[in-house]
């Protein structure tokens, strides 16, 4: 065991310039090769018509995950191996790409069928809303009372609640009353990871098992558990039993701590997981490439935080 977790981020924070580090490596230019043939279009051209369409479900996940994807190969062979992959979200299903268990251009094509998938179970519109400074119990009863549920449990006060469009603007109104410092809503236009996206599970899973997945070479922590995964089925089962269950990821940071990972490097794009690893386990070392200015900062980082 090295100590070293990576973290592999979910759609949200995508960026202008979230290839940068890629296109510095040949193995990342390689990737994104590989993503132009899975999607038809060139990844860097998608990215660079920007505005909102950036943050639709059938674009957005693909080219996260070829981003992170990316990444990973611009660093894979340098860093120490790791002792474990970590994904929030979509991002489980890149861990599984950066763990050996899915070529690129395969885990790309999948985040699109996931996609595809999850926009075909969204019979009615709905989303995602952040809530911070309500315990976790209050919140699940308040999403409960308006017919929503928690989707991913970030911390004791930090979820993200999922549902229609009526109940997450119903709790938009009544949560800070209820005490919620922070009421956001993500850019997410389907109530992922709850039982209303429960007809997606299926095809999803269809998907995976017609895939060329494989037993990761380094475990994947299962986002609905918090249990390590090491074969393909346990892979098919998680991967796709968490578009409709929530998402643990509070438990699966203890859980990477408990089995002896003290660094925790973020992929992004965005910072959002390296700052909940800082919060949920306060003196590890946590930080996201975009917090970065090169691959050589990254590496001189990940040699000092694990030789502490």
């Amino acid at each position: 065991m090295t100590g070293l977790a990576v973290l592999c981020p979910g759609q949200g924070d995508q960026h202008a310039s979230m290839f940068a580090l890629s296109l510095t490596r040949e193995a990342g230019r390689a990737v994104l090769e590989r993503a132009r043939e899975a999607l038809g279009e060139d990844p860097l051209a998608l990215l660079g018509r920007g505005g909102q369409g950036l943050y639709q479900n059938r674009v957005a996940q693909p080219l996260v995950c070829s981003a992170e994807l990316a990444s990973w190969a611009t660093l894979e062979d340098s860093l120490p191996r790791p002792s474990l992959f970590l994904g929030y979200s979509l991002g489980e299903l890149v861990a599984y790409g950066c763990a050996g268990a899915l070529a690129p251009g395969e885990a790309i094509r999948l985040a699109a069928a996931r996609a595809e998938a999850m926009e075909a179970a969204s019979a009615t519109r709905g989303g995602l809303l952040a809530l911070r400074g309500l315990p976790l119990a209050r919140a699940e009863s308040l999403a409960a009372r308006l017919g929503a549920e928690v989707a991913i449990a970030n911390g004791p006060e930090h979820c993200v609640v999922g549902g229609s469009e009526e109940a997450l603007a119903a709790l938009e109104r009544l949560a800070p009353a209820e005490g919620a410092r922070t009421v956001v809503r993500l850019p997410i236009g389907v109530p992922a990871h709850t039982r209303l996206l429960a007809a997606a599970v299926g095809p999803f899973a269809a998907a995976l098992r017609r895939s060329g997945l494989e037993d990761p070479r380094v475990p994947v922590l299962a986002g609905v558990s918090a249990e390590p995964v090491r074969r393909r089925e346990e892979a098919v089962d998680t991967l796709s039993r968490q578009l409709a269950e929530r998402i643990e990821w509070a438990r699966c940071l203890a859980a990477a701590a408990e089995m002896g990972c003290k660094a925790f490097l973020e992929l992004g794009p965005g910072t959002a997981l390296a700052r909940m690893a800082r919060e949920i386990l306060p003196g590890s070392e946590a930080r996201s490439l975009d917090e970065f200015r090169s691959r050589e900062g990254v590496l001189r980082w990940a040699e000092s935080a694990l030789r502490r």
